[in-house]
């Protein structure tokens, strides 16, 4: 007899997690990075420095792109968020990342729902989308459709595991919804350009139309880069969120 699969009960999110696990960045970092190239080794001083007295630097690292030196800047961040997301997170290849494992473990069955502020109705042409609120009913049916979907995906996913079935092959009748969990490392250079493109803001240099729900992940992580490096997070917001 095949080991019968552990039972968890069916669970519906419409957050997303974004924790900042360690991190080795600060503005001081972009300071002694960006001396080296005029003053050598002297710029070993610069390092652990007050980094208010450069804001000037910073200013014109950013403005004029001159994007290396804040590479030398490290973040990790774990992630909970439905696959698609990580889907479109993955596109960036400029980061690290380490995603748990279907073939390695039974999968909790976390899945997605939008929030009632999410704007379901998509108008426009390609490349210049915007969305807008839909009626009660298209928001009852979006709803009500994703449950039974992730209900009848999950109980067919527990039968074959319990039919003995490899959990790597089992997992492909789960839907893009299941919530996973990453962990993602980058730099300040890469968050700021993943900022830029996966967030809406007015101000912007170059609009961007990111789907909501990776919005929502990069809200999190913004908030994470202003308190770690506010003079280069105000240096990105000045120069129109352009990544160096």
């Amino acid at each position: 007899m095949s080991e019968k699969a552990e039972v968890f009960p069916i669970q519906f999110r419409e957050d997303m997690t974004v924790e900042l696990v360690k991190s080795s960045a600060s503005d001081s970092d972009v300071i002694w990075a960006a001396r080296v190239s005029t003053a050598g080794d002297k710029s070993l001083e610069s390092v652990g420095t007050d980094a208010s007295a450069a804001e000037g630097l910073i200013n014109y690292l950013a403005r004029e792109r001159h994007g290396s030196p804040f590479e030398h800047t490290s973040m990790t961040f774990f992630i909970s968020a439905p696959i698609f997301v990580f889907r479109e997170f993955m596109r960036h290849r400029i980061a690290s990342y380490n995603e748990e494992s279907g073939r390695y473990r039974e999968l909790r069955p976390v899945f997605y729902i939008p929030s009632k502020e999410r704007n379901l109705v998509q108008i426009g042409k390609p490349g210049s989308y915007s969305f807008i609120p839909g009626t009660d009913e298209q928001y009852q049916l979006t709803v009500d459709s994703i449950k039974d979907s992730c209900n009848h995906a999950y109980d067919a996913y527990k039968k074959m595991l319990d039919a003995g079935v490899a959990r790597e092959v089992a997992r492909a009748v789960l839907p893009v919804t299941l919530y996973s969990s990453m962990y993602v490392t980058m730099n300040a250079r890469a968050l700021m350009n993943f900022l830029s493109l996966r967030t809406a803001r007015e101000g912007s240099h170059f609009p961007s139309y990111p789907q909501r729900e990776i919005e929502m992940v990069a809200e999190k992580m913004e908030e994470h880069f202003a308190q770690l490096m506010p003079i280069t997070y105000k240096a990105f917001e000045k120069s129109g969120r352009i990544a160096p």
